[in-house]
C-alpha cells in the first residue's frame, strides 16, 4: 500500500489574506463616508413635513375660529403644543389679536435649529440654523431642502 502524501505548499489556500480584508474595509469606509451624510439629510428632510403640515392645519383651525367668532383671540390652535410631536413644539409667536396671529413650529431633539412660522395672511418663513442648511432668499416659504430650497 502506497501513501499519497501531498506537499504542504501544493494545497489550495482557504480564506482571505490580510491585504484583501484591509482593502474591503477601506472600500466600506469610503462608501460609509459618502452614504451616512446623505442618509442623515434624508432623515432630516423626512421630519420637516411634520412641522409644515401641522402648521397648515393649525392655520385652517384659526381661520375657522375667526369665521365663527370674528377674532383670533382664544383660537384653540394657538394653545402651546409640546407633546404631540417628537421633533417640533408648536406655539403662537405672540398672543393672537383680533386681527392677527403667528404660529411657530420650533425644532427639538435632532431637529433643533429648525423653526417655521405662518401668520393670518398665509405668509410663511423659515429660521434655520442647522449645520449645512440655509434660509430661503427671499424668506417667503418653508425651506425643505439644503440651500434654502422650498
Amino acid at each position: 500500500m502506497r501513501l499519497n502524501r501531498t506537499h504542504p505548499s501544493s494545497r489550495n489556500a482557504a480564506g482571505f489574506t490580510l491585504i484583501e480584508v484591509m482593502i474591503t474595509v477601506a472600500i466600506v469606509a469610503i462608501l460609509s463616508m459618502v452614504a451616512l451624510p446623505s442618509y442623515r439629510d434624508y432623515v432630516t428632510r423626512g421630519n420637516i413635513p411634520e412641522a409644515t403640515s401641522r402648521l397648515a392645519t393649525k392655520q385652517v383651525q384659526m381661520e375657522q375660529w375667526f369665521q365663527d367668532n370674528r377674532t383670533y383671540v382664544g383660537g384653540p390652535a394657538c394653545a402651546s403644543d409640546t407633546t404631540a410631536s417628537k421633533y417640533f413644539d408648536f406655539t403662537c409667536g405672540a398672543t393672537p389679536s383680533a386681527t392677527g396671529f403667528t404660529l411657530t413650529a420650533t425644532g427639538k431633539g435632532s431637529m433643533s435649529g429648525f423653526s417655521y412660522t405662518i401668520n393670518q395672511t398665509g405668509a410663511k418663513t423659515s429660521a434655520i440654523t442647522y449645520s449645512g442648511w440655509s434660509n430661503p432668499s427671499p424668506n417667503t416659504c418653508w425651506a425643505t431642502n439644503r440651500g434654502g430650497q422650498c
